[in-house]
């Protein structure tokens, strides 16, 4: 073997994490993380959007509301792809691997109005706490306690951004 083959086959050299969980659960966790960790990093940047173009009478509210929320689901990205990488499964590697397995869609308009940022942004968590439910149910499914754990946190806390955008935008 030379200098350019060992170099090769070690860049695609599998990953041997330990993990008692078995090949499927590694599989099915790791795919269920990786569009959870896609689905918060989609939803991150759309309340960052809404948060640098809101605009109107409740401006000062709103924009300190979405950077609190935008701070909040960017901090479960990193525990959710080191627990997909603790299991031994990957994660995301790029921009592209992000959108080709976002479920929570993009929203490039020039303009929204606030209220129909809080609407937007209000179903995408809920919508994020559904996905998280179903990661939780193959967690579960697998015995694997302390991804559900985590998981139950997260729902906890996409309901309370939820919460917090629907109570904002009542008249």
């Amino acid at each position: 073997m030379n200098a350019t083959t060992d170099l090769i086959a070690r860049r695609q050299a599998p990953l041997h994490t330990p993990t008692t969980l078995g090949t499927d659960a590694r599989r099915d966790i790791s795919g269920g993380l990786a569009a959870l960790l896609a689905d918060s990093f989609a939803l991150y940047l759309k309340t960052k959007n809404f948060h640098w173009h809101m605009s109107g009478p409740n401006f000062r509210d709103y924009h300190l509301l979405l950077d609190e929320q935008a701070d909040q689901i960017f901090a479960i990205t990193d525990p959710i792809a080191e627990r997909a990488r603790k299991l031994g499964g990957t994660t995301l590697r790029s921009i592209g691997d992000i959108s080709r397995h976002q479920r929570l869609l993009d929203n490039d308009a020039p303009f929204v109005t606030p209220a129909d940022m809080l609407a937007e942004l209000r179903d995408d968590n809920a919508r994020l706490a559904d996905y998280m439910r179903a990661t939780h149910a193959t967690c579960d499914n697998y015995g694997d306690f302390a991804t559900t754990s985590l998981l139950e946190v997260w729902i906890d806390e996409a309901e309370r951004r939820a919460w917090f955008l629907f109570e904002s935008s009542r008249a």
